[in-house]
């Protein structure tokens, strides 16, 4: 069932005239003695206000450098909703700025935006995640996402959270599990994740793939993959109509099919045969981690005896504009005919 897309429109009883802005260097100084009023209408209109300026890079510059980051962070647990709305979404439009995602991780709003995660506000919890997720493509922000302790809570909100956040909070984890790990696994990521991948949302099968592959390519992430049952899941999605599931569950059987047990794990839930559909079709985005799966398959001695009848597969492979399907192929031909 489709969800309502969050709103940001301000609540009807709130006026959103904006405060008229001086012209030159007073207008930001101005601003940020508007944000410390006790006024909440002075407040409201200089944040509405903020939200413009902060499309400028060099206001985010100028705005850091007169300490606007501590009276927002202040303003992060004001009462009013509009007040952290507006406020959230001044910070989500500065971390779209590199001066302002560096501000940002300095001045610890990471940790300042916790208190966020259970927002009555959908737009406020939204633009939190929108911060974290932009935050965490730096490996700094994704460094700040961990020592806030910030995994755990995640993978917990993964659960119960509106889709539009959860497709949010999968930027995030993927970013931040290219770090570390072990977090996310003890706070049982592996279980949530294995049914997000049954979701009715392409978007979210396809991005809860794509953070069990980036779980997958650590050692005690592959074993977790496993003992959690999910290689038949990814399996079931390798037929699944959408392209971008198929290429990101691939990858995510790719690195689990590593380990002895996960190739054993993906011979019983029959894995040959699709990935072998997917090799066939030449516009198959899933092509190149097919091959590779069925490489590391064709170690297992009943996986090349399946895959020694269909070589002519591969060959067509050789001829493929991709040199990276070209090699890969080859070196799949090489083991599939390797004999002890």
């Amino acid at each position: 069932m489709a969800q309502p897309r969050i709103s940001a429109y301000l609540p009807p009883d709130i006026d959103p005239t904006k405060a008229p802005l001086a012209f030159g260097r007073r207008a930001l100084p101005k601003l940020n003695e508007e944000l410390q009023s006790p006024e909440l209408l002075t407040q409201q209109r200089a944040l509405m206000a903020l939200c413009d300026v902060v499309h400028d890079p060099e206001k985010v510059y100028q705005a850091i450098a007169l300490g606007f980051l501590d009276n927002l962070k202040t303003l992060l647990v004001h009462h009013d909703q509009t007040v952290r709305q507006k406020t959230t979404e001044v910070l989500s439009v500065m971390v779209l700025h590199s001066i302002g995602r560096q501000g940002l991780i300095r001045s610890g709003v990471i940790s300042a935006l916790t208190g966020l995660l259970d927002d009555p506000v959908d737009i406020c919890r939204k633009n939190t995640h929108q911060i974290f997720d932009m935050m965490a493509k730096l490996p700094e922000g994704a460094g700040g996402v961990l020592r806030a302790g910030l995994i755990p809570p995640l993978v917990l909100k993964l659960k119960m959270e509106l889709d539009e956040i959860q497709e949010l909070i999968f930027d995030t984890l993927s970013n931040c599990l290219r770090v570390e790990v072990s977090e996310a696994l003890e706070a049982g990521a592996v279980t949530v994740l294995k049914e997000k991948l049954s979701h009715p949302s392409t978007t979210i099968r396809s991005k809860a793939a794509w953070v069990l592959l980036e779980i997958s390519s650590h050692a005690e992430g592959k074993i977790a993959v496993c003992k959690e049952g999910v290689i038949p899941v990814l399996v079931s999605l390798l037929e699944d109509p959408q392209p971008e599931v198929q290429v990101n569950a691939t990858g995510a059987l790719m690195f689990a099919a590593v380990t002895p047990q996960g190739r054993s794990s993906a011979m019983v839930a029959e894995a040959i045969p699709p990935l072998l559909k997917l090799v066939a079709e030449e516009t198959s985005k899933a092509r190149l981690n097919a091959i590779k799966t069925l490489t590391l398959l064709a170690e297992l001695p009943e996986g090349r005896q399946t895959l020694l009848d269909h070589r002519d597969t591969f060959q067509r492979c050789l001829d493929d504009p991709s040199e990276a399907v070209q090699r890969a192929a080859q070196i799949a031909i090489t083991v599939i005919e390797w004999k002890p």
